[in-house]
């Protein structure tokens, strides 16, 4: 675990803190030992001095210098080995050396001594300061080592004052054998020194350990700020900032000779219906679950991120050529469509790939960012689940896209775009009952571009909403001069009810132009009721009670139709022409469109089918009871200049046509719609 420089200077104070105190102790120690043996010295001497004031006769010739007697000799010799004492030194008042223990031990007379405590104009200051301190009734002690003494370590030389009857003798040093106390001390110090020493250890390890562990809490707190700073909290991978740095070192490291890379976008099928047809929670886990596929495929030192929703990409170093990156691609694309297990339901989404390499696609991360997204872009309109690599083309194409998109943004207001009406027909084919409004647009360079291609893109660059708006206004104000018994049908987008004012909108439609609501039919595709179904249900009812018909384009080709049927408030369902193409080519279809037409009849709902250009589907759908039939065979999308209303019933509506709202079967039972959905809607 790395230390910062601050955690360094905070354990480097604690330390120079103890160290510094068990000095100062020592110190202290130190300084109790040397007077305790300082004190022990005086005591010394003073009982020494109290010993010989009243055993030696003549002390007082001695200090003089008259004489030394045999008596005094004697009992001179006996003192200089009592209570540790081996040797002592006799100064008179004056300080001069008057006899010396050490010249005891010849009879012989006293040699004549030069030396001197604090004698003479040169004496030295600290002398004279002992011998008048010691005069004055004081002590004073020198400790001292002396290698030449055999047996000897340590002594000390303490001076006091010889005292008769309150009459000053002399000064006598006594030197002391204090070896055995200092080491007596010195064992006591090292006892004392050690447990203080342990205490101290112990004190500075459980300081230690405390700030080991306050160091590691805030290395974890840390640790978990970078990683919740750096990773998406839902599914654990790298998050879009730092994904992006990744990729900007990735590049970084590549010019300076680094490893080569490549980058894969990824995004999940049909995740958005998870999540509405299952909740949040349910979505969440499949990406959680998506991370860790994802995870088991890449190889070590690859990376996963999550950019945001359902979109991941993954950055992988070693890998710069189609051949090595499609295996993995293929392992990414197989693991993703495996089953999701949510809420002990099986739930499939898959996952599309797109896989653009750098210093092949792109060297600047964010355009090789960008192209990696337009393979993932073609992988998807190939069909989802599957994988693409990007090439030069994608970039044409894109572009062509993006003029596109420009060109739709002016095409309302140029006037660019038309409105088309293709006939409706009562089962006997002859009677015309309305027109659906069909969206046109004649691009001035371009010619006629089909609405199969640009209405997507309307709804991907949310123009839809303008054209929608225009469509619908328009089919209303041409329909209100058509004869009052024919109805318009237009159709709706799904963006158009997230705006939550479509209610409001076909209302002004309807007031400006003067169209009886009866006479417009909306139509909406399945797609639209599997997300925000309340809402959805709510706006469906309104435009109901408003007097508008609610119709189901391309019945039969969605998720769980019949449970729409059951809950939204249908007046019409109009079968694909899917069914109708092969309508006398497989007898299943028939079957299919029996039911239908026998369904909805039951659920007193209309049937209208889509693409009847043939006899025989039209006589397949008319036996079949179908109350309103469309297709080239009975009449071709035209402007509405070229409508001659061939065929109307003068009146208000066709017989059998509805006059007010109607209600949904069980329109009051409020669950939601079954669960159960494991693959994605075709």
């Amino acid at each position: 675990m790395e230390m910062r420089s601050a955690d360094w200077k905070t354990f480097a104070w604690w330390v120079t803190g103890i160290s510094v105190g068990a000095f100062f102790l020592a110190l202290v120690l130190r300084a109790e030992s040397q007077r305790q043996l300082e004190s022990s010295a005086t005591d010394t001497a003073s009982r020494w001095t109290q010993s010989a004031l009243p055993s030696v006769p003549d002390l007082e010739q001695v200090f003089t210098g008259s004489g030394l007697t045999p008596s005094a000799r004697e009992q001179l010799l006996r003192l200089r080995k009592v209570d540790d004492v081996f040797r002592f030194k006799l100064y008179d008042r004056s300080g001069r050396l008057v006899l010396v223990s050490d010249d005891l031990v010849a009879d012989r007379p006293l040699p004549r001594y030069d030396q001197s405590l604090g004698i003479g104009q040169g004496a030295d200051a600290q002398q004279v300061g002992i011998r008048d301190k010691v005069l004055a009734g004081g002590s004073h002690v020198e400790l001292r080592r002396h290698s030449d003494q055999p047996g000897l370590g340590v002594f000390s030389e303490a001076y006091v004052a010889v005292q008769r009857d309150g009459v000053v003798l002399g000064l006598v040093n006594v030197s002391v054998d204090q070896t055995r106390q200092v080491a007596t001390a010195r064992g006591a110090l090292l006892r004392i020194g050690g447990t203080l020493a342990l205490l101290l250890a112990v004190a500075l390890g459980v300081a230690g350990l405390q700030f080991w562990r306050r160091l590691r809490r805030q290395r974890l707190a840390v640790n978990r700020g970078q990683y919740i700073a750096n990773h998406d909290a839902l599914s654990g991978a790298l998050n879009r900032s730092s994904f992006n740095e990744l990729l900007r070192q990735a590049a970084w490291r590549r010019a300076e000779g680094g490893p080569v890379f490549a980058l894969m976008c990824i995004d999940l099928d049909y995740f958005k219906e998870v999540n509405d047809s299952l909740g949040h929670d349910a979505g969440d886990e499949v990406l959680r679950v998506a991370r860790q596929r994802l995870n088991s495929c890449v190889r070590e030192g690859d990376h996963v991120a999550r950019l945001g929703g359902d979109e991941f990409a993954v950055v992988l170093f070693g890998s710069s050529t189609e051949a090595a990156l499609t295996p993995l691609a293929q392992r990414i694309v197989h693991a993703l469509a495996q089953v999701y297990d949510v809420a002990g339901q099986q739930v499939r989404c898959g996952g599309s790939v797109g896989v653009a390499i750098h210093g092949v696609d792109a060297v600047d991360p964010d355009e090789l960012l960008g192209k990696a997204d337009l393979a993932l872009y073609r992988a998807k309109a190939n069909g989802r689940a599957t994988f693409s690599f990007y090439d030069v083309a994608m970039d044409r194409q894109m572009q062509a896209r993006r003029e596109l998109t420009r060109d739709l943004r002016e095409a309302v207001s140029t006037g660019q775009l038309t409105l088309h009406y293709q006939p409706l027909f009562a089962s006997d084919a002859r009677t015309l009952t309305g027109y659906e409004a069909l969206l046109r647009w004649n691009h001035p360079a371009r010619g006629e571009i089909p609405p199969a291609e640009f209405i997507p893109l309307a709804e991907e660059t949310g123009v839809i909403n303008q054209i929608g708006l225009w469509v619908l206004r328009g089919a209303c104000r041409e329909a209100a001069g058509w004869p009052a018994s024919l109805t318009v049908a237009v159709n709706l987008s799904a963006l158009q009810f997230a705006g939550n004012n479509l209610v409001q909108l076909v209302a002004e439609a309807l007031a400006d132009s003067g169209l009886a609501p009866q006479r417009l039919e909306l139509e909406i595709t399945e797609s639209l009721l599997m997300s925000n179904t309340d809402q959805v249900l709510g706006v469906l009812r309104a435009l109901s009670r408003m007097g508008v018909t609610i119709a189901m384009d391309d019945f039969g080709t969605g998720y769980s139709s019949l449970a729409y049927l059951w809950r939204f408030p249908f007046d019409k369902v109009k079968i694909d022409r899917a069914f109708t193409h092969n309508l006398g080519h497989d007898e299943k279809v028939a079957l299919i469109v029996q039911s239908i037409i026998s369904l909805a009849h039951s659920l007193d709902i209309r049937v209208n089918a889509e693409g009847v250009e043939t006899a025989s589907q039209m006589a397949a759908l008319q036996d079949g009871g179908c109350d309103e039939l469309q297709g080239f065979l009975l009449g071709r999308p035209g402007p509405a200049a070229s409508l001659t209303h061939l065929g109307h019933v003068d009146g208000d509506l066709v017989p059998g046509q509805r006059t007010e709202a109607r209600r949904s079967l069980f329109g009051t039972i409020p669950p939601p719609l079954p669960p159960g959905r494991t693959g994605p809607i075709v």
